[in-house]
C-alpha cells in the first residue's frame, strides 16, 4: 500500500494535499506536479511511502532541480513509484552506458552459467541488487533547514512520513489527507 502527499509551505504554514501518482512517469512529471501545488514558488515536499518497506522525499524549491532522498533504494527499485525517484544521477550511473557493452558473449548465452559467472555473482558488490544499493541514497540533508537533520532522516522507519510532518508542524494537515 502506497501513500503519497504534497506538503506546500505557505505564509500561513503547511498545506497538504493527497496526490495520485498514476499519471506520473518521470521525476520531471513529479516536479511539475509539485510546482503546481505552490503558485508562489515556495518549497513543496512530495512524501511517498510504501508501508514499512521504504519512503522517499522529493523537495522542489521554485524552478530549482528537485532534491531527492530515498530510504532504501533496493526496496524502492521494486516499486513503480520508487523507480520514478531512482534516477541514473541519484544512483551514480552513467545514462549513456549501454548495457550491451557489459555482456560477455563467450558461448554460454544459452542460459547455462559457467563456473566463473557464478563466482562473479557471489562476489558482486556488497549490499547491491542489480546495481541498486540497499539502504539510503540521495540528499540526506534535504530537510536540514526545516528541522529534520540528516541523522534523524536516516534513522526514520515505519511511519517516516508522519514523523517528518510532526517535526515540520504539519501533522494535522497531513492527517486530513491520509
Amino acid at each position: 500500500m502506497y501513500f503519497a502527499a504534497l506538503l506546500a509551505r505557505t505564509e500561513d504554514g503547511w498545506e497538504a494535499s493527497d496526490t495520485e501518482l498514476d499519471d506520473v512517469e518521470t521525476l520531471s512529471d513529479l516536479a511539475d506536479l509539485a510546482r503546481e501545488a505552490s503558485p508562489d514558488e515556495d518549497t513543496v515536499l512530495v512524501l511517498i511511502e510504501q508501508e514499512d518497506a521504504w519512503f522517499g522525499v522529493v523537495r522542489v524549491d521554485g524552478e530549482e532541480d528537485p532534491r531527492i532522498y530515498v530510504s532504501d533504494a533496493a526496496a524502492a527499485a521494486r516499486s513503480s513509484y520508487g523507480e520514478i525517484l531512482l534516477t541514473d544521477e541519484l544512483l551514480g550511473r552513467d545514462p549513456d552506458d549501454d548495457d550491451l557493452d557489459d555482456l560477455d558473449l563467450d558461448g554460454t548465452e544459452d542460459g547455462e552459467p559457467d563456473d566463473e559467472d557464478e563466482e562473479d555473482a557471489d562476489a558482486g558488490e556488497p549490499g547491491a541488487a542489480g546495481g541498486v544499493p540497499h539502504g539510503p541514497v540521495g540528499d540526506a540533508g534535504i530537510l536540514d533547514d526545516l528541522g529534520v537533520s540528516e541523522r534523524e532522516l536516516r534513522s526514520m522507519s515505519g511511519d517516516a512520513v508522519g514523523e517528518i510532518a510532526e517535526v515540520l508542524g504539519a501533522s494535522e494537515v497531513l492527517e486530513t489527507v491520509r
